[in-house]
């Protein structure tokens, strides 16, 4: 398998990489990515990857540059014939853009995969996308993994009784129903209305909250307000404790303060986006062997169906 495949890293997460790269016993191929003053980027592979499986780990979270950069590293992949390219982006930027919900509004999501397609990339695996039909998008093969891989057995190790999982949103039914399936566990969910982005009017908990230990289930933490006010509301409806758990940590402007003054006991992130800085509030999870386990499923064409715990 080594001599088949090339691990390349993108700027925007070198550390998740580097830590895949440690999983697969391979070393991360040399790649030169200049920038001119004016921001334009370019990328040059210091070695061969004629007829290689190039795999291409970036994910695509602000700024947009980090989305270019995938693009123009898949460029030169493509032209230094490159025998498959297959983009690891374990964020999958301009996933909320998923459909038109307002006349003369963009379809984001899908412009991404145009984009990546027609770069040249003949597979992605990707994490927790905001809605699973993202994968339809693309004409190519797309690994969707999912965070409940590493979170389940996280809250296991928990060891915490009279457990209820907890969606802030309806969107996330789905998901918040696989976990508490799994767990065996009482559900509710989170019925909120904006009245802008990032900026929540009303919150309602549909369901028992009370002295229970709530588990806040989401794919996205960005500003945290949505999270912190539905621990704020599930605490002051009887809740022993309230921990959240989210796959990607966008964490924009006052994030992270937000989640430090809040009423929660913890959040668990992954590794799918670098935190900008620690905190005792916040618990990272690596999907780095998880990431690694299913690179080696796809160059050795095995199944990646065991890798998966919930969807």
């Amino acid at each position: 398998m080594q001599s088949d495949i090339a691990l390349v890293a993108g700027r925007a997460n070198p550390e998740l990489a580097k830590k895949i790269s440690e999983h697969l016993n391979l070393p991360l191929l040399k790649v030169d990515i200049a920038q001119f003053r004016d921001g334009e980027i370019q990328a040059y592979y210091n070695e061969t990857i004629r007829g290689k499986h190039v795999f291409i780990i970036q994910p695509t979270f602000s700024p947009a540059e980090n989305i270019l950069e995938l693009l123009i590293l898949i460029d030169a992949a493509k032209r230094a014939s490159a025998r498959k390219i297959i983009a690891v982006v374990p964020y999958f930027g301009y996933a909320r853009q998923d459909r038109k919900d307002k006349p003369r509004t963009s379809i984001g999501a899908k412009l991404m995969a145009n984009l990546y397609t027609v770069a040249g990339i003949d597979r992605l695996i990707t994490m927790d996308l905001h809605v699973d039909q993202i994968q339809g998008f693309f004409e190519i093969p797309v690994d969707h993994l999912y965070s409940s891989t590493v979170f389940l057995p996280y809250i296991k190790s928990l060891n915490l009784d009279n457990l209820c999982i907890v969606s802030p949103d309806t969107g996330g039914t789905k998901r918040a129903s696989s976990y508490a399936k799994f767990l065996n566990c009482d559900l509710a969910i989170g019925f909120k209305q904006r009245e802008k982005q990032n900026e929540v009017a009303t919150l309602q908990i549909i369901g028992d909250v009370k002295d229970k230990n709530v588990i806040l289930v989401d794919d996205i933490i960005d500003t945290g307000g949505t999270l912190c006010k539905a621990a704020k509301l599930i605490k002051e409806l009887g809740a022993k404790s309230v921990f959240a758990m989210c796959a990607h940590a966008l964490l924009t402007g006052n994030g992270l303060d937000n989640v430090e003054n809040s009423v929660l006991e913890k959040l668990i992130i992954t590794d799918t986006i670098p935190l900008k800085r620690s905190s005792s509030k916040v618990q990272v999870v690596s999907v780095s062997e998880f990431l690694a386990d299913v690179i080696r499923s796809v160059m050795d064409n095995t199944s990646i169906s065991s890798h998966y715990f919930s969807s």
